[in-house]
């Protein structure tokens, strides 16, 4: 064999290793991002201190908060000129009822009523259309409004319905079926019930309605992978040191509330179909979304400011991109913007008896 022939082969042995070295390095960027093993005494890192990623584009996230004539819901309008409900003939708010957000009807009851037979004649389902509709009795011996419990009398009762929620306000016909229910209700226990009128109270709905569909407020970005997927382990360990648990639903997190009961204060999502796959670790999510309920969630809280430092740690650590849902890169001023159009929004809920995070705020916008 000439010595030419031997320098080719050695020469396309070079080559043939360069190219399957190539290919193997490719492989391995693009493959999903793995959890780490963690030694037993490593902590959680701390949170802050990372600055989010800023584009050249300033993304466009408010829509024209003059522009109201719609009242079904649509994305978060901070600052809209708008009346506010109509309050008039509202009465003191009593038990878990309030008669901001609620139809309440009153039921005379021709004496004591064991706590038993209310629960017994209560309707099989206690829902008018979409709206919820509740029951409760003003307890002999306490004097206070409760619903309805076993070896506890009762001297009258009420009961009502909701005004509105996210699926839009109470019509006529859902008025109607209320109607309904709680006049059988009514005559299983031998009471009487009294019912405000109904275009009054279908006319307040709409107006509940008009003001909560302006400032219901649920944020959210996007963190988008800038080089290799994520795996599901992967995304969950990293979430998880920033206090994240799992959710109900696979590819869902949650950043639990302190508060018994209460929503979680941020949710952080991906494919479902990645984390239900047969081998997780080969299933690669390219982005995920970190949402904020805002009426949810009390403003002491600092639910906003905790949504943004929890995307600068996720995007620093995970080599992502912070975006609005259109992709656009969020700059630190877009974000400040928002932060204090949300602090107006705050307060007007406030202003309204509707503070965020509270038992009538998590009602009326669910």
């Amino acid at each position: 064999m000439s010595s030419l022939t031997v320098a080719l082969a050695i020469l396309g042995g070079l080559v043939l290793a360069a190219i399957i070295g190539y290919n193997t390095w490719v492989s391995h960027r693009q493959a999903p991002r793995q959890p780490e093993a963690l030694a037993p005494e490593q902590g959680a890192p701390g949170h802050g201190g990372v600055e989010l990623t800023a584009g050249d584009v300033e993304p466009v996230l408010h829509t024209d908060p003059n522009d109201v004539g719609a009242v079904d819901r649509h994305e978060p309008l901070f600052d809209p000129d708008l009346p506010p409900p109509a309050q008039a003939g509202l009465t003191e708010r009593r038990g878990m009822l309030d008669p901001l957000i609620d139809v309440i009807a009153p039921i005379a009851l021709e004496g004591r009523l064991h706590g038993a037979a209310a629960i017994a004649a209560l309707p099989a389902t206690r829902r008018a259309g979409s709206k919820p509709i509740a029951v409760e009795g003003l307890n002999d011996a306490t004097g206070q409004w409760e619903a309805p419990v076993a070896g506890q009398r009762y001297r009258a009762l009420q009961i009502g319905v909701q005004l509105a929620n996210r699926t839009g306000a109470l019509n006529e016909i859902e008025y109607s079926e209320f109607v309904m229910k709680s006049q059988a209700f009514a005559d299983a226990v031998n009471g009487m019930p009294e019912f405000p009128e109904m275009l009054d109270e279908v006319a307040r709905a709409r107006e509940l309605d008009q003001f909560a569909s302006a400032h219901d407020a649920q944020l959210a970005f996007v963190l988008r992978a800038r080089h290799a997927a994520w795996s599901p382990a992967y995304v969950q360990q990293c979430a998880s040191r920033l206090g994240f648990v799992a959710g109900m639903i696979p590819g869902r997190m949650v950043l639990p509330n302190a508060e018994n009961g209460a929503p979680p204060v941020l949710g952080l999502a991906f494919d479902t179909q990645a984390a239900l796959a047969d081998d997780p670790a080969q299933s690669a999510i390219r982005e995920l979304a970190l949402s904020l309920d805002v009426p949810q969630v009390d403003r002491q809280l600092e639910p906003f400011a905790r949504m943004r430092e929890v995307a600068a740690t996720l995007a620093s650590e995970m080599d992502g991109a912070v975006t609005d849902g259109g992709g656009q890169l969020l700059r630190e001023e877009t974000l400040d913007a928002i932060g204090a159009d949300l602090a107006e929004l705050y307060d007007t809920l406030e202003t309204r008896e509707l503070a965020a995070g509270s038992v009538l705020a998590r009602r009326l916008f669910s």
